[in-house]
């Protein structure tokens, strides 16, 4: 019987984190602080420019296509980014702030000048919580997670995947980012994906296209992971297969209070810097 308080909740950030290191994975989604109750994370420049970047631009698909760009992103950017001024962003100085946020505005600004499918139809997913869907009701695991952008295909009245990329490196080709994306546009709304794209706002003015990968093999490969965390949270078995990685060992780092509380984010996620 099927009970989503009960239930193995996975996205691609968590499979990726158990991939990586199963020790990682329960730091950074099982582990609750016993003196705030909350769950940890580590922040740093990059993953503050991302956060940024990412809610401006994901902003834009549920306001009409021709008020899209009546404001500058750039000035939104100077609103969004004092989320994340000074510690909070993870910034260990002024000129490093000053050096990701100028990247922010680049990548902004290649936006406004080459909007793309910024200026088309797009299609947003409602939900309360977080887009989720049962994966498997018979092991009652639950894939959830958010797509950037489901840009509205008229003519086959079907969508295309689109995932905004801020950082300098390429997503692996063996990445399961494309197979979950593609599951959970598949279940969360009605119509046919047609493709799917990465957009490297970092260096491209355009879309880089991604062949869509099988939809039975991608719910193959993503529910065998699924089912190997469900496991290891029932065996409560998370062993780090290097004894300790560049993964684990800042959280391990969190733990011994070798960091700094510097907020809290969201989702109650108490957010740490490394000294």
């Amino acid at each position: 019987m099927t009970d989503k308080y009960k239930a193995t909740w996975v996205s691609h950030s968590s499979i990726s984190d158990f991939l990586a290191c199963p020790r990682s994975y329960y730091l950074r989604n099982v582990y609750k602080d016993p003196k705030t109750g909350n769950k940890i994370t580590i922040t740093n420049p990059s993953l503050s420019l991302g956060l940024i970047v990412h809610e401006i631009l994901e902003e834009l698909s549920v306001m009409p296509v021709g008020d899209r760009l009546k404001i500058s992103l750039q000035k939104k950017l100077d609103v969004c980014w004092n989320k994340v001024t000074g510690k909070p962003g993870g910034f260990k100085d002024k000129a490093q702030e000053g050096e990701y946020k100028d990247r922010g505005r680049q990548m902004l600004r290649r936006v406004e000048e080459n909007p793309g499918p910024i200026l088309k139809k797009a299609i947003k997913i409602q939900s309360d919580f977080i887009p989720n869907y049962f994966l498997s009701e018979e092991d009652n695991i639950i894939l959830c997670g958010k797509i950037d952008w489901l840009e509205y295909i008229e003519e086959t009245n079907s969508v295309h995947i689109i995932d905004f990329k801020t950082g300098k490196n390429e997503e692996n080709d063996e990445s399961l980012q494309l197979p979950i994306y593609l599951l959970l546009a598949t279940n969360l709304q009605s119509r046919k994906v047609e493709k799917a794209s990465y957009w490297y706002l970092e260096k491209n003015d355009d879309l880089t296209p991604k062949e869509l990968p099988n939809l039975a093999d991608s719910k193959d490969k993503v529910l065998t992971v699924a089912r190997r965390i469900k496991l290891a949270r029932q065996l409560n078995h998370f062993v780090c297969p290097h004894g300790g990685c560049i993964k684990c060992k800042p959280l391990e780092m969190i733990l011994r209070g070798e960091g700094e509380k510097v907020g809290v984010s969201d989702t109650k996620q108490d957010i740490y810097i490394l000294n």
